[in-house]
């Protein structure tokens, strides 16, 4: 691969949260390599608030998120897509587009802090902890040198990034 910006695309089923949340920390941590995006197989049409109120609270331009299919990412104009992430396990589950160009695909899952109950504080951290294991994740992505790994080995180096996690959870 040359040296130049690669599209990622972060999928989650109802792109309202960590699709979004990975996306904002990849255009972060990736400025320059990087360009996020973010889509969900069926999406809310709607960024869950707890996640929009933490990115903002984490000095990120929100005005331009949006809630959207993967659909539009699988069209002859859409950006050609380098990377494909699913970080929920039922969007890995489900049958994908056909992307253009035969991305790198690898599944990063995590825990959903839309589904958690507990009190605000509770639902913010657990936010703020999905987020940082995203965020970590797309540090070490952000880190590695592309252009010196064939497919294979960058295939089998987002597989393994997939898998860091964080010692504490919000499940």
């Amino acid at each position: 691969m040359a040296n130049r910006e690669y599209n990622v695309l972060f999928l989650c089923t109802g792109n309202s949260a960590r699709s979004i949340m990975a996306e904002c920390a990849i255009n972060r941590w990736g400025r320059g390599k990087f360009k996020g995006y973010s889509a969900g197989s069926h999406p809310k049409g709607a960024i869950d608030p707890t996640a929009l109120e933490l990115l903002q609270e984490l000095n990120y331009d929100t005005s331009k998120l949006r809630s959207k299919s993967w659909d539009e990412f699988s069209r002859a104009d859409s950006p050609p897509l380098d990377f494909v992430f699913t970080v929920c396990d039922r969007a890995a589950a489900e049958q994908c587009p056909l992307w253009p160009g035969q991305p790198i695909t690898a599944h990063w899952g995590v825990a959903d802090p839309v589904a958690f109950v507990g009190t605000r504080e509770e639902k913010r951290r657990c936010f703020f902890r999905i987020y940082r294991e995203l965020e970590n994740r797309i540090k070490i992505f952000a880190s590695l040198r592309i252009e010196a790994l064939d497919s294979f080995a960058l295939q089998d180096r987002v597989k393994e990034i997939g898998k860091v996690k964080l010692p504490e959870g919000c499940e």
